[in-house]
């Protein structure tokens, strides 16, 4: 664990990741998969916050995804998750939010042609803040379906293995359903590719290779992000083999909780 936190440093320490505009340096995990959080903190205090909504695809059990932390500072918003085991067992663990208002999960399999409808039904916003997308296979797809929203901030998991210029995408299919191996999703100019189409700019990855960040094209800008808001800039392998190095030692869990307001400076 160390030798792996070690590692971690060095790597965020080199000349191009200590780059102030890039974001890399400022990720960290709370309940995000792996350094998600910090990331979408960072983006939201260049940005601003704005209504603090968010649409999460894929959202599973609820211990562990890309919008918890936001839920637990006072954001509101949709899950929608495919699987009913998994939607039936958000709904248990977050029963205090979802009591408050604040949460709303809804339990349907996702595709391409049904995703708008959807959204458009449950959405807590137009303009939300924050869409993540992670659905293991037909993200891409599901991605260019998306009309009903114009989020903020656009995360979506990508397909590392494919190199920066490769624009990779599996072939459709409705019923796909992860199978444990490197066939899922889409490569990063894929993604990069799609989202600028939408009026999206990408504006960074994470350390581990996972996830990649885009911002609506209004709000991006260099400085405070790094151009080019290309694949070949933002980039990053395949680094999963760092995730042990996130890990705070104890499993997620959840009950009743208060988020103080921060203390106010008095010098």
């Amino acid at each position: 664990m160390a030798l792996l936190q070690e590692h971690r440093q060095r790597l965020l320490e080199s000349p191009r990741m200590s780059d102030p505009r890039r974001l890399l340096k400022f990720g960290y995990r709370v309940y995000s998969q792996s350094d998600e959080d910090g990331i979408l903190h960072e983006i939201f205090r260049r940005i601003g916050e704005g209504g603090r909504t968010f649409v999460e695809l894929g959202s599973g059990y609820g211990t562990e995804n890309n919008t918890r932390f936001l839920l637990m500072q006072g954001w509101r918003g949709l899950w929608l998750e495919g699987s009913a085991r998994r939607a039936a067992s958000a709904v248990k663990t977050m029963e205090q939010p979802i009591r408050e208002g604040r949460l709303r999960i809804e339990q349907q399999f996702i595709t391409a042609p049904n995703i708008d409808a959807a959204i458009g039904r449950h959405a807590p916003a137009k303009d939300v803040d924050l869409l993540s997308v992670d659905l293991d296979g037909n993200d891409y797809y599901v991605l260019d379906a998306i009309h009903s929203i114009s989020p903020r901030v656009v995360v979506a998991e990508y397909n590392a293995k494919f190199p920066a210029d490769i624009a990779w995408v599996i072939e459709y299919n409705e019923a796909h359903q992860w199978n444990g191996t490197d066939y899922f999703g889409a490569s990063l100019k894929a993604l990069e590719i799609v989202m600028t189409g939408k009026g999206y700019s990408l504006v960074g990855c994470n350390l581990l290779g996972t996830n990649a960040f885009f911002i609506r094209r209004d709000l991006a800008s260099d400085p405070p992000f790094c151009s080019p808001f290309t694949a070949e800039n933002h980039y990053e392998p395949p680094r999963f083999y760092l995730l042990p190095a996130l890990d705070m030692g104890f499993p997620a869990g959840t009950g009743p909780f208060r988020v103080l307001p921060a203390a106010k400076n008095n010098a």
